[in-house]
């Protein structure tokens, strides 16, 4: 009898403890795709801390500078800027464009669904919550200065985990600076035209041409023109200020066609015979910069940029 009892009650056991793991399978949370990897936090030029959960595989750029600058840290990207400007990277040709600071195409960005997005701190400022709601981090930054450009790399080398290749980068353009300061030459006073056909502007040292400039042993003859209030980096040329300071070279920058920008600046000199007057346009030394190197912030081509300064300020 004892022993039907002791069957009977193993029986009862083995259901409860059947039926106790049914149940606890029924409320074991169901697994997750998402990733899992460290956190990665960086700042960027509007003071934002954005927040990536692991090392970002696709990243989109709206312009050239960060082009380069990713490629050059060994990412690759998923988006780059539409442009007709050369890249540095011959593998970024291959990348869907997806417009540029100027003009963001969300449609083209939610094609190539982005991680991160590499943006304008002021320019695309306004774009950031549309970026967002395609699921993409926005991190914004800029190039207005060299010092502008190294920041961005150590942001960027941050994001990618390749902090050893971003500190390598900055301390080429580190030594770049220390080499063209060693240089005893007496500085050359310039001016810098930014400009499309028909309308132009001076470069101010805010500026990233103007930064150069004076990195490369220029000097401003624009440094305290009244600065533009929709384009702070720049400011309307002054033609009785220039003739007074007689700058030894001219120098035109554009993202339109150089030739084109250069003939109709010159027609606009010839136009003026206060023009004739400046030594830069006697001796014919009016220069148009190379729109990657100059024409926008090259990224980390930036060296190549200080050379060429450099050369054609002291031929």
């Amino acid at each position: 009898m004892m022993h039907k009892y002791t069957k009977l009650l193993a029986c009862m056991v083995l259901t409860c403890t059947i039926l106790l793991a049914g149940c606890g399978t029924a409320t074991k949370p169901a697994a997750t795709n998402e990733a899992t990897g460290e956190q990665i936090t960086v700042t960027d030029f509007n003071d934002r801390t954005i927040t990536i959960n692991g090392v970002p595989d696709k990243v989109a750029a709206l312009s050239i500078g960060e082009t380069n600058i990713i490629y050059s840290l060994e990412g690759t990207l998923v988006g780059r800027p539409t442009t007709d400007v050369p890249l540095q990277w011959e593998s970024s040709y291959d990348v869907r464009e997806i417009g540029t600071t100027h003009e963001v195409d969300l449609e083209q960005i939610a094609y190539v669904k982005p991680q991160v997005i590499l943006a304008h701190n002021i320019m695309n400022a306004k774009d950031v919550a549309k970026l967002e709601n395609i699921g993409a981090k926005v991190v914004l930054t800029s190039g207005n200065s060299v010092a502008d450009i190294q920041r961005q790399i150590t942001i960027f080398g941050a994001l990618l985990q390749k902090q050893s290749k971003a500190e390598q980068l900055v301390t080429e353009i580190d030594s770049k600076l220390t080499e063209l300061a060693a240089e005893s030459k007496a500085p050359v006073p310039a001016l810098i035209v930014y400009g499309a056909p028909g309308t132009f502007m001076a470069a101010l040292p805010s500026s990233l041409a103007g930064d150069i400039l004076s990195l490369s042993g220029g000097t401003n003859i624009a440094a305290d023109y009244p600065q533009l209030a929709s384009y702070p980096q720049y400011a309307t040329l002054d033609m009785e200020r220039i003739v007074e300071s007689n700058p030894q070279a001219i120098f035109i920058m554009t993202h339109a066609d150089p030739e084109e920008v250069k003939d109709s600046f010159i027609r606009e000199m010839e136009a003026s015979k206060a023009w004739n007057s400046i030594d830069a346009v006697k001796n014919g030394h009016i220069e148009v910069l190379p729109a990657e190197l100059f024409g926008s912030n090259p990224g980390t081509r930036i060296n190549e940029s200080l050379d060429y300064m450099y050369k054609v300020l002291h031929p």
